[in-house]
């Protein structure tokens, strides 16, 4: 199979390696990014933390919450250009978007696209806005959260946006939490949130790095386990270091502050 420069230059931004490695592991995938990403780990590369799931290159990022603070939202709508993202009727329009999303609670991507923005559809409505604007428009990526209490962060520049559910009221460690959950990207609340096919992954790419440093199989399978235990405390939320007070947990610092407190969900929204 062919592979392309575009395709070479994408997974270079995805990864961060250079680009004869990503070249090669694309070839040896057939040009399956994800197996690609996978090969370059197995081998030992230090692949650059992918910030949530969306791959879109540019966009805006918007998180918001109901008055009453139970209810949240994030969304993105995904353009071309960097100039394009930052035109403040395409930041209208999204935010247009974001206010129906709040007020209907879609429970996905589609069925807000199905919803009634301004006698359309928003669907047509986006399509309406590509041919004015002339770029590729798409929503790649919707969040709902419905819980006690609900808290919404953008980051500076909107290109990630948080939002995190609480069992009780507390606005102001939600806001530390929903920072944390954009600094960190963490991939679920808790170790058991953790999805099975994802610690098998992990797994195995674990023990095939470790024999690939020489180990031996039952040793290798033992470091795997190692690793995944890091993998859980790097990237769960509640066993991260906690980025205000590195020397305890977010768990931890949470129980410090309120025994009786537990975050349901969290969603997390990013362009890479």
């Amino acid at each position: 199979m062919a592979i392309t420069a575009a395709e070479v230059n994408k997974l270079r931004k995805q990864t961060g390696l250079g680009l004869m490695d990503c070249k090669k592991a694309l070839v040896e995938t057939d040009g399956d990014f994800d197996k690609a990403i996978d090969l370059l780990r197995k081998k030992g590369q230090k692949i650059a933390a992918k910030r949530g799931e969306n791959e879109a290159s540019e966009g805006y990022v918007i998180a918001k919450t109901s008055t009453d603070g139970k209810s949240g939202i994030n969304i993105v709508l995904n353009c071309e250009t960097d100039f394009v993202a930052k035109n403040q009727e395409f930041v209208d329009f999204v935010n247009s978007i974001a206010d129906l999303a709040l007020a209907e609670k879609p429970a996905s991507k589609e069925e807000l696209a199905s919803l009634n923005l301004n006698g359309d559809t928003v669907a047509n409505a986006v399509e309406a806005q590509m041919g004015k604007i002339g770029e590729k428009l798409e929503i790649s990526d919707f969040g709902c959260i419905n819980a006690e209490c609900v808290v919404a962060y953008n980051h500076p520049g909107n290109r990630t946006a948080s939002l995190i559910g609480l069992n009780k009221s507390n606005a102001e460690l939600g806001r530390d939490l929903a920072m944390q959950i954009a600094a960190m990207s963490p991939v679920a609340v808790d170790e058991a949130d953790v999805p099975e096919e994802l610690k098998q992954k992990e797994l195995e790419i674990g023990k095939e790095l470790a024999i690939n440093e020489g180990k031996p199989a039952e040793m290798a399978e033992k470091i795997a386990f190692g690793r995944l235990k890091k993998y859980f405390k790097e990237r769960t939320l509640l066993n991260q270091e906690f980025i205000k007070e590195s020397k305890k947990s977010v768990r931890q610092y949470i129980e410090g502050v309120d025994k009786d407190l537990s975050v349901s969900e969290f969603k997390l929204i990013t362009l890479a």
